[in-house]
């Protein structure tokens, strides 16, 4: 039987950080307030003169590269994103560019910051189905570019990044064990950018002064009712979580590390009391990355195994939950 398991890990964040205490002078806000309600401390911002292109080519280079692998050995690159450098070509294509390959599949997943699980599970689907050997799946965004900086209650929660993984099919034990994926989209209204156009690419000096809002021509504002997003994603993670295990008949008492999208802390705390799990156990990187939407888990993946917490035999949970609403999560046990 194949599975498929992860055999290279990367990540890339842009160099500039903005801290809490800058993004108080551009809105009315606070360090205190910030952390207290989201546990963010800082974030990265892309620079003006970069596209979630070059983000996922650098998360897809490292990853290449830990899997002693170029280019050259892929079948297929996925990139989830939700900010794409245009609306077409795909950001994925981009990607392939970029990195050197040609002549194989590539394709974007938009299901936002649920997008890395979606792709998880579309790429196990389609591996195990015997279409692709080797698969790149990267979780690229530029969040910075789509909020409102003049709203508080939105633009302290998001950052930019970029992580990725390598797939591969084969007969070994390990890998991926199964997945879960939900989508509702009677409640669309709750979290959503209203425009068609993506805005992610560089905005000249609009977006070097960090002064976007909705008065902005083709930008996409996120707009979010928080509370009711704060309910829905506490009670859905907790249901979608246990329907995996129960799927894949793996114990509770048998997960080893959760990997979850990084909203806010408390959404991270909730979860972790469902599962009845340490903090120890939670790979947490929402206080210095934000919410970077689709890249969040990966991003937090690639964290967790650069600090050498991974045993293989491991087994990882991983949940994000989105605008749309979607949701979802993936099961794995680590073998690399």
């Amino acid at each position: 039987m194949m599975n498929t398991h992860i055999i290279g890990v990367g990540g890339y964040l842009p160099e500039r950080i903005m801290s809490n205490d800058e993004l108080a002078t551009i809105v009315e806000t606070s360090d205190a307030w910030i952390r207290e309600r989201t546990g963010i401390e800082q974030r990265h911002i892309i620079a003006a003169d970069e596209f979630t292109s070059d983000l996922a080519a650098r998360a897809g280079q490292q990853a290449l590269e830990d899997a002693g692998i170029t280019i050259h050995d892929i079948d297929a690159i996925i990139v989830a994103t939700t900010t794409p450098d245009m609306v077409f070509p795909s950001t994925a294509s981009m990607v392939q560019h970029k990195l050197g390959g040609k002549d194989f599949p590539a394709w974007d997943i938009q299901a936002v910051c649920s997008g890395f699980v979606y792709g998880l599970a579309q790429a196990d689907g389609m591996m195990r189905g015997g279409m692709f050997k080797r698969v790149l799946l990267i979780g690229a965004e530029s969040m910075s570019r789509i909020v409102d900086w003049q709203d508080r209650n939105t633009c302290v929660l998001f950052g930019d990044g970029a992580g990725a993984v390598v797939l591969e099919s084969k007969e070994e034990e390990g890998g991926i064990i199964g997945s879960v994926l939900h989508c509702d989209g009677s409640y669309r209204d709750l979290l959503m950018a209203k425009h068609s156009h993506p805005g992610a690419s560089p905005n000249n000096d609009r977006h070097e002064r960090l002064d976007m809002s909705t008065d902005a021509a083709g930008v996409a504002a996120v707009e979010m009712k928080g509370n009711e997003v704060f309910r829905f994603a506490v009670t859905k993670l907790g249901e979608v979580v246990f329907e995996v295990l129960e799927k894949c008949n793996v114990r509770q008492d048998e997960i080893n590390w959760l990997i979850p999208h990084q909203a806010n802390i408390r959404i991270l705390n909730a979860t972790a009391k469902k599962l009845n799990m340490s903090l120890d156990q939670i790979a947490l990187t929402v206080g210095k990355h934000a919410n970077t939407s689709a890249a969040s888990v990966p991003l937090a993946l690639n964290d967790t195994y650069r600090n050498g917490k991974f045993k293989n035999g491991d087994v990882l949970l991983l949940e994000a939950f989105a605008g749309g609403f979607a949701w979802g999560a993936n099961l794995l046990r680590w073998s690399k």
